[in-house]
């Protein structure tokens, strides 16, 4: 009887796994036209208004190459605002990721409070927590490097955290049975379990920080961002391509020895 049963209901399921993935692509086409329209999107827009593009390329060529001692300058405080958000990220980001780590917190209500704070930390973009800081102590690099550093505690915490809870208890349940205090098991479990994977992350965090802090340059955070906006008030195009150039190799220097770095610590 029960295999009869069996029998007849087995065909059923293939045709209601189809049924399934037909709905499901269904609502994505459904999602995806509610999306288009939502943004007015006009392809033909782009057609007819390549003209415009391509006049503005052909104005910034040749690149204006001349720059390049002027821009290094820029170029040193947009790396400056990466490496010192990415530090401050990483401080900030350890202690509160021990605490949001379920199985190394030591209360409830601080690992609410350390789950929160990256919450808000990761959940304000960048770009807010720097118009923010420049309302607070000014245009300049500093403010981009705070807004820099807070916006990594909240990706680095909730990263750290997950890492952490994800490690092997073994060594710490040992050094715990032999009476070995808090900050020992810290240091000599926790930390050599979880240091390869937290610098891996660290230095993504930085190639992520340095391609964010050009962007913090449009609202008066200095770096390269700011030079680029500047020349591209003032239509001097070919200083607009020739800092195009520059930040692409930055950024690619950045991914290449950020990459190189995370596959001798892992």
């Amino acid at each position: 009887m029960n295999s009869v049963s069996h029998s007849q209901r087995s065909p059923r399921a293939p045709a209601t796994r189809s049924l399934s993935k037909i709905a499901a692509f269904a609502a994505f086409l459904v999602l995806f036209a509610q999306a288009c329209q939502g943004v007015h999107a006009r392809p033909q827009d782009l057609i007819t208004g390549v003209h415009g593009m391509a006049d503005i390329i052909s104005r910034s060529m040749p690149p204006d190459f001349s720059q390049f001692v002027p821009s290094l300058q820029p170029i040193l405080e947009t790396i400056d605002l990466a490496v010192f958000g990415t530090v401050l990220g990483v401080v900030l980001a350890f202690p509160l990721a021990m605490l949001a780590a379920s199985n190394m917190s030591p209360a409830r209500p601080l690992y609410y409070f350390a789950r929160g704070a990256i919450s808000i930390s990761r959940s304000v973009p960048d770009l807010v927590w720097a118009l923010l800081f420049v309302t607070a102590v000014g245009l300049g690099p500093f403010p981009g490097a705070l807004a820099l550093g807070v916006h990594s505690v909240g990706m680095l915490g909730r990263l750290f955290s997950e890492v952490i809870e994800d490690m092997d208890m073994g060594p710490v349940e040992a050094l715990t049975l032999t009476g070995a205090s808090r900050l020992q098991v810290f240091t000599h479990a926790v930390v050599p379990g979880v240091l390869p994977t937290l610098l891996g992350i660290s230095l993504y965090r930085f190639d992520e920080n340095l391609r964010s802090s050009l962007v913090l340059g449009f609202v008066g955070a200095g770096g390269i961002g700011f030079v680029l906006l500047t020349a591209m008030n003032l239509f001097q195009y070919q200083t607009v391509s020739y800092l195009l150039i520059v930040t692409f190799v930055l950024v690619a220097a950045a991914e290449r020895g950020s990459a190189f770095l995370r596959s001798r610590v892992q």
